[in-house]
């Protein structure tokens, strides 16, 4: 990534989900250049704090706050606490989510009831307060949305996360629609098939996974969680200052033609 080191200066960032592999690559891109960031994720406290540090982030650039974010109350206390690390947050990026794989026709109700309490209520939970905060401290802010590619095309197997995307696509959308009057933007970054994570190990472990997989991306290699990072980091960097309502499309072409 080519942006100065400080193009991120005196921005304060919570990030849900944050301590996954893709969470931490946008962790560290963030700091990296100039953020502070408040990394949401649900292990206890210990841990988290503890997986920062061995990470190599130092607390004057990047905290851990617990919460689970499908509550509204763990939600304000999440920002509550954000706050009193690093003063008024002025980007929200709504990354936490699950996904467990099984045709639409085998799904539970309780796989799905999670799949969109995680993957979209609590966006829509953080987005809220966030947003609301913003409006009351006069910060001319930004929500991130971290969606996907099949948001928009389907692939077997992940119908719930799938339909969860779909939904945050338009959630994003009726935000900056309604928020834009107010100085405060959203807009998205959907990844593709990323080499970490569950898609990493079906790439490992699942040949016929691999097979179609490997047909899905035209640049024909698995998406690195840095290249997901430097998304971020644009859409967080005034390089994107006129754009919002916007699903900026990281995928490798996965999204370019449907799949046999």
């Amino acid at each position: 990534m080519t942006f100065t080191v400080d193009a991120l200066d005196g921005q304060h960032i919570v990030i849900s989900g944050g301590l996954g592999a893709i969470g931490m690559a946008v962790v560290a891109a963030l700091v990296r250049h100039g953020a502070r960031v408040t990394v949401n994720d649900i292990v206890p406290v210990s841990e988290g704090e503890s997986a920062l540090l061995e990470a190599g982030f130092d607390p004057s650039q990047a905290r851990y706050g617990y919460g689970d974010l499908t509550q509204k109350l763990q939600v304000e206390a999440l920002l509550d606490k954000a706050e009193s690390y690093f003063g008024p947050v002025t980007t929200a990026l709504c990354h936490a989510a699950v996904v467990k794989a099984a045709p639409l026709v085998d799904v539970a109700e309780a796989d799905w009831d999670n799949m969109l309490d995680v993957n979209l209520k609590a966006a829509f939970l953080l987005g809220q307060a966030a947003s609301r905060r913003m409006i009351a401290q006069g910060i001319h802010g930004q929500l991130i949305f971290t969606t996907s590619w099949v948001g928009a095309v389907p692939w077997p197997e992940i119908g719930p996360y799938s339909a969860s995307k779909a939904g945050m696509n338009m959630l994003m959308r009726t935000f900056a629609r309604e928020l834009a009057d107010k100085g405060i933007r959203a807009n998205a970054v959907a990844p593709g098939i990323v080499g970490a994570g569950m898609a990493l190990k079906q790439w490992n472990t699942e040949p016929d996974y691999k097979r179609r997989a490997s047909k899905a991306i035209p640049l024909g290699e698995l998406q690195s969680p840095e290249s997901v990072a430097d998304a971020f980091v644009f859409l967080c960097s005034p390089a994107s200052r006129y754009m919002t309502g916007s699903v900026l499309l990281v995928d490798g072409g996965c999204s370019l033609y449907p799949m046999d």
